[in-house]
């Protein structure tokens, strides 16, 4: 375990407990008396109010009735925490509601001056997905789908979970180890290994209708499960640099299993991987037009006879048009 992780798992270990050894902390963290001692300082100088007990059987408690030290921001700070709301805007991200009132609370916490700076900010930056004509920070106009923060709360206890979709139509139910929740093209899907068939599946969260956590008689360990996958997974036969137009159009519209990879901090150049199932025709001929649309600002790194031919007949097809 990281130290910064250990210190946050630390800090709440001991503020759920009324009192607390150094030996204690040893043993249920592995380290050693120094690093516990250590740990128990930066906890201290961070602003919990730790009280030392003296004697043979002595420890450390949490002051009681104790106020904790104030949080300041910096001016940089405040303006990170605004702009990262506005970035937000229309992204159907879960515990919407609570955006409100952690916006007002930080308005709460600057001065007059910094609440004018973030009004001009309000007014001048625009994100993709807002509305420059309804441009409220408070607007709750993007709520997710019912179902996502359930999800959330079943997986905070636990990844493995039993879901219930619907899927044309029709109700099935899968026993899952939950890998990735992500959003991507304005919807939340899950990226999921089905304990039963053994395979990862990606499923949207708009189709559930159901979720609980699942105990199963034989549960098969994260571990395994990563090299069930790795065993499974597909090499890469399409990689491409991409330029900033390719960028642009493959944030316009990208298949989900394509990746990319930015190779600048501007995130004006990246690195394109994916698997094409050439054999498979429908597929392959979606690929060639995708490629198209991201335009001529790229390069081929390493790709499939069969995408460079189609896209070669394609271009014949093009200019023969355009002789017309």
């Amino acid at each position: 375990m990281k130290k910064v992780e250990r210190i946050n798992t630390l800090m709440r270990y001991i503020n759920n407990r009324s009192h607390f050894t150094i030996s204690e902390i040893m043993r249920e963290f592995n380290i050693s008396r120094s690093t516990a001692v250590r740990d128990i300082r930066e906890i201290e100088a961070l602003g919990m109010p730790l009280v030392a007990e003296v004697g043979r059987d002595g420890g450390y408690s949490v002051m009681h009735n104790s106020i904790l030290p104030v949080v300041r921001f910096t001016d940089t700070e405040v303006k990170a925490l605004f702009i990262a709301f506005m970035a937000t805007r229309n992204a159907q991200l879960p515990y919407l509601k609570s955006r409100q009132s952690l916006a007002e609370k930080l308005l709460g916490l600057i001065s007059k001056n910094q609440q004018d700076d973030l009004l001009l900010l309000d007014e001048i930056l625009l994100f993709e997905g807002t509305n420059p004509h309804n441009p409220d920070l408070l607007e709750l106009s993007d709520l997710p789908h019912p179902m996502l923060e359930k999800l959330i709360q079943n997986l905070l206890l636990d990844s493995y979970l039993w879901i219930t979709l619907e899927e044309e139509g029709k109700t099935r139910s899968y026993p899952i180890y939950l890998l990735h929740l992500y959003h991507e093209k304005s919807l939340w899907l899950m990226e999921v290994f089905d304990l039963q068939d053994e395979k990862k599946k990606l499923f949207a969260v708009d189709q559930l209708t159901h979720v609980e956590t699942y105990s199963p008689k034989k549960r098969v360990s994260r571990k395994k499960i990563l090299e069930i996958l790795s065993q499974q997974e597909e090499k890469f036969n399409l990689i491409l640099e991409l330029g900033p137009r390719s960028i642009a159009q493959y944030k316009k519209y990208h298949p989900l299993k394509a990746f990319i990879s930015y190779t600048n901090p501007y995130q004006t150049t990246a690195m394109l991987k994916m698997f094409v199932p050439v054999n498979q025709p429908e597929e392959l001929t979606d690929t060639i037009q995708w490629l198209l649309f991201l335009g001529e600002d790229l390069k081929f790194r390493k790709a499939p006879v069969e995408i460079m031919k189609g896209l070669r007949q394609r271009w014949n097809a093009l200019e023969v048009l355009g002789g017309e």
